[in-house]
């Protein structure tokens, strides 16, 4: 199943970045050759040629919401109304990203790895020691769902 593990974030907010800091942990593994990792920046429409040509997406994004910073949830989203309510700054174009391929009836199998944040607004490079903490964990969940 060819399957492309999708990190996106603003490397600039700290813990907005957290699916881009994934990819580059994911780059030091040796991962099959079906996958293919990619920074997908801060996400949105322009993705959607990028991603057609594959079975399986992985998204590892950061999301505001309930849980204490570091937690990480696995969501199998079918529509755009499946994201997380509070899901990074970059939420709308995730969303009406998913909605223009559902549309196109070109809808890969899709798994979001949401891990949360307590800011992503604060500009810095450097992820916060509780999400950076769980880093290992995010590349260990990845493998597990390859």
């Amino acid at each position: 199943m060819k399957t492309l593990i999708l990190g996106v974030g603003n490397l600039l907010l700290k813990d907005e970045g957290v699916g881009i800091h994934a990819i580059r942990e994911l780059e030091k593994e040796n991962l099959p050759a079906y996958v293919n990792l990619m920074d997908g920046g801060t996400g949105g429409l322009y993705l959607i040629s990028w991603l057609q040509d594959y079975d399986r997406i992985i998204m590892i994004d950061a999301t505001l919401d309930d849980n204490p910073p570091g937690t990480i949830r696995l969501i199998q989203p079918c529509y755009a109304s499946d994201f997380p309510i509070l899901m990074s700054a970059h939420e709308i174009g995730l969303r009406d990203m998913i909605e223009a391929m559902s549309l196109m009836d070109n809808l890969p199998e899709i798994r979001l790895i949401v891990i949360s944040a307590a800011n992503i607004n604060e500009v810095g490079t450097d992820l916060s020691p509780e999400i950076r903490a769980v880093l290992p964990e995010i590349v260990q969940l990845v493998k597990k769902q390859l």
